[in-house]
């Protein structure tokens, strides 16, 4: 299925606005970036003097609840190329500034606007996909903050990124968030470190490479000799070459190409 499919997806989609604009209100003064709606949720990237970390989002959490109140009307506009530059450039939005730059030349560009944006409401360069009004928005959640590189790409800046989630109901709502710590007392990360299984290597050694501890070296190797057995009890014969083979033998693979430095 299409995200554009989904049946959460112009809640979310709002959502995001209904955040980026509680930021806005909290935070003036704050860059846009990009904030579409994604698969259980949302997330929008900020450029801010100060970043922001998860002890912030209670905070927006409550400016968003009461900007929902508003019961702000979601409306559309398109406007033309140059004065759709012009008009980001006069808000000091340099994001979308380049956004619109990179836009095709027959791209419809189009703004949403929740309520009067000159007034109690917020605009947006969209494509649209929204619910009719902020009132629509009433279950949600925002869930962490995180780094992310303007375009994904390390040589541009790193801008702050709070991801949430929304749904049509409370009961939705608190299934996916229950679904959501029964997840973490099964990660793995948390458990292997509270069990004394394996800790992940520092920068130094290799980011995220796990270290098997003594308990975990025997949970491992455990692990092993059961699937050798098992494929051996069906008929798989095992062999082992080294590791260092000739160069040419990596040019045929593909390996050298990619993996030469």
């Amino acid at each position: 299925m299409e995200l554009n499919d989904d049946p959460f997806y112009r809640v979310r989609h709002t959502a995001a606005h209904l955040m980026a604009q509680a930021v806005g209100e909290l935070y003036p003064g704050v860059k846009y970036a990009i904030g579409p709606p994604i698969e259980d949720g949302f997330y929008y990237d900020f450029d801010l003097p100060k970043p922001l970390g998860d002890d912030d989002l209670p905070a927006i959490e409550k400016k968003m609840s009461e900007i929902a109140k508003r019961d702000l009307a979601i409306t559309g506009m398109e406007l033309p190329r140059e004065e759709a530059l012009q008009f980001m450039r006069d808000m000091e939005q340099p994001y979308k500034v380049e956004l619109i730059t990179d836009l095709p030349v027959d791209e419809p560009i189009t703004f949403y606007a929740t309520g009067d944006y000159k007034a109690d409401g917020w605009i947006d360069l969209c494509r649209g996909g929204h619910v009719p009004s902020l009132r629509f928005v009433k279950h949600f959640k925002l869930l962490h903050t995180a780094g992310a590189y303007w375009r994904g790409s390390e040589k541009n800046k790193m801008l702050t990124r709070i991801y949430g989630t929304a749904w049509k109901s409370a009961t939705e709502l608190t299934d996916y968030l229950t679904r959501l710590e029964e997840a973490k007392k099964r990660d793995h990360r948390r458990i292997g470190k509270e069990l004394g299984l394996f800790v992940f290597a520092p920068e130094e050694v290799g980011s995220g490479i796990p270290l098997f501890l003594p308990k975990g070296e025997i949970l491992r190797h455990t692990m092993e000799s059961y699937v050798r057995e098992v494929q051996t009890k069906y008929g798989y014969r095992h062999v082992w070459t080294g590791h260092l083979v000739k160069e040419d033998l990596y040019k045929k693979s593909g390996h050298y190409d990619n993996y030469s430095d």
